[in-house]
């Protein structure tokens, strides 16, 4: 492997979503991930449209520089053969319930038994201690418990969630941090350590963090919400022929937006638009104002005419957009590649970009148990032979 966690070995012993996708941005950062499966596989081999059963785009998108290996670990010679590989890891990676850990001789105690320096992660639905610890989560639960479902009943009158998997890629990210930040206090201290990332919580500061509001302060000094972002009238506006994104944010964008409308005095004399304080009290109006100017040009017109005067604007694209947009393709974002089993693919690249420590795409998400023979052989494991993989899973 390629990219600056070379030579860092992580056991990913996650499903689904969050999990895999912060072991996937390990592996595209360059560290010798291996993904341990249940002889079922990951749910997520199972979403979406395939070309073979078990390779769904969801377990693409999530699992590319990784190796695979099944094991079963309810039974004895399978845990044995996790515990080899624990030996010579640098990290270990599980969104399994920690008492399920600990039902299967693998919490942070069996752990560093066996490797006293491990990073040992565990990502969790609620942190240890509260009395929520413990629960099953997914994303649609942590945007329900986190308070993202409910502010959309503060702009549309009804609860409900974002068409995105969005808890589990801000906790994935959390993940990575917390991982890449304990390997560093290993590198200066040689010590491992136990990480708890729990997605309530991290959620939780991730949604208060915008919308704390007046009860930021103690005693409460007003209501919580971040009001721009909770206007009915925030856009995106309806153009003549689509959809229009801008943020008119600044002092200087209204007073150039009022040059480009023709309402120079109106921003410069009207209370709403004198500060971005009024401008947020009086969201709502000022969304109405925007709607109404915005409509009377072409997407195309108002992306040229707000480009010239430097007020940030996008058009609104549709996911299949994204696959044809212009700045994507010049910065080479996607990649043709070919898949062993699952022949051409669309890969999105990593977005990071480091001028020493190029990052690579490796491997493609690997077949259900597609590396469990080499990596007993490279773990010295001398106990029962790894099971080949199940070619009805496409592998």
């Amino acid at each position: 492997m390629s990219g600056p966690l070379k030579g860092v070995r992580v056991l990913d012993l996650t499903t689904v979503v969050m999990g895999p996708s912060a072991t996937q941005m390990l592996g595209d950062l360059g560290a010798d991930v291996i993904k341990i499966e249940a002889p079922e596989g990951d749910s997520m081999r199972h979403i979406g449209p395939t070309r073979n059963p078990g390779m769904g785009p969801l377990f693409l998108g999530a699992n590319r520089n990784k190796r695979g290996i099944v094991l079963d670990l309810k039974k004895a010679a399978d845990r044995e053969q996790l515990f080899a590989l624990i030996r010579d890891a640098d990290a270990l990676v599980s969104n399994i319930r920690p008492q399920a850990m600990a039902r299967l001789g693998l919490s942070y105690e069996d752990a560093v038994t066996i490797n006293p320096s491990i990073i040992y992660c565990a990502a969790v639905g609620y942190g240890q201690g509260g009395p929520y610890a413990g629960r099953a989560v997914y994303d649609d639960l942590m945007q329900a418990a986190s308070g993202v479902a409910g502010m959309f009943d503060r702009v549309d009158g009804k609860p409900r969630y974002a068409p995105i998997n969005l808890c589990d890629r801000v906790v994935g990210l959390h993940v990575v941090i917390a991982v890449l930040a304990a390997l560093h206090h290993r590198l200066q201290t040689g010590e491992g350590q136990k990480v708890e990332v729990p997605m309530f919580e991290t959620m939780a500061q991730f949604v208060l963090a915008d919308h704390a509001g007046g009860r930021a302060y103690v005693p409460a000094l007003g209501a919580t919400g971040y009001g721009r972002l909770l206007s009915r009238r925030r856009g995106p506006y309806a153009t003549r022929d689509g959809y229009l994104s801008l943020v008119v944010y600044t002092d200087s964008h209204w007073r150039k937006f009022g040059e480009i409308v023709g309402r120079a005095a109106l921003i410069e004399e009207d209370v709403r638009f004198r500060s971005m304080q009024s401008r947020t009290t009086h969201a709502e109006s000022v969304g109405d104002f925007l709607a109404q100017e915005i409509a009377r040009r072409t997407t195309d017109d108002w992306l040229d005419t707000l480009g010239r005067f430097d007020i940030p604007a996008s058009r609104v694209n549709s996911v299949d957009d994204l696959f044809d947009d212009a700045h994507l393709k010049a910065v080479g974002f996607f990649r043709h590649m070919d898949h062993p089993t699952e022949g051409p693919l669309m890969v999105a690249r990593s977005p990071l970009q480091f001028s020493r420590t190029p990052l690579e795409i490796e491997r493609l998400a690997p077949r259900l148990g597609e590396h469990s023979a080499a990596i007993a052989a490279a773990s010295g494991w001398t106990g029962d032979k790894p099971r080949p993989a199940d070619p009805s899973s496409g592998s």
